[in-house]
């Protein structure tokens, strides 16, 4: 009888951290993403950036651009200037601002630009660009 290689069927699932203070919006990337992904999700940048801090590090992050206390501008500054977290990517989701002018508050490299409301395909079609 030959041995018979040992093939693993369950691929590690990439992690993504879902950045927003909306339950409604945490709730539908987790359901959207879940199958494929292992979404993470965060009500805050402060909840977000403790995560990172312990060690929870992930694949990609999904953040959006106004939240109270700690907003996405704040939030994906404090990871670029890091130097642990600089180079994870980032995805900006954002209700009111524009590409252009998200891009010109941000001056750091984002690595999509989503407006709520969003296309689930158009968002699952952007992370594996990403990730890819």
């Amino acid at each position: 009888m030959k041995n018979i290689p040992f093939i693993n069927l369950h691929k590690h699932k990439k992690k993504i951290l879902i950045v927003d203070d909306e339950v409604s919006v945490l709730k539908l990337l987790q359901f959207i993403l879940k199958d494929e992904y292992e979404p993470i999700i965060r009500q805050s940048g402060i909840d977000a950036l403790s995560t990172l801090n312990n060690g929870e590090i992930p694949d990609l992050i999904i953040s959006d651009m106004e939240m109270p206390f700690f907003s996405g501008v704040e939030f994906i500054k404090s990871l670029k200037t890091s130097g642990y977290f600089r180079n994870i990517p980032v995805i900006v989701l954002s209700g009111s601002d524009s590409p252009e002018n998200i891009q010109a508050r941000i001056p750091y490299i984002i690595n999509g630009i989503m407006q709520k409301p969003f296309n689930p395909t158009n968002l699952k079609n952007v992370i594996k660009s990403v990730l890819n």
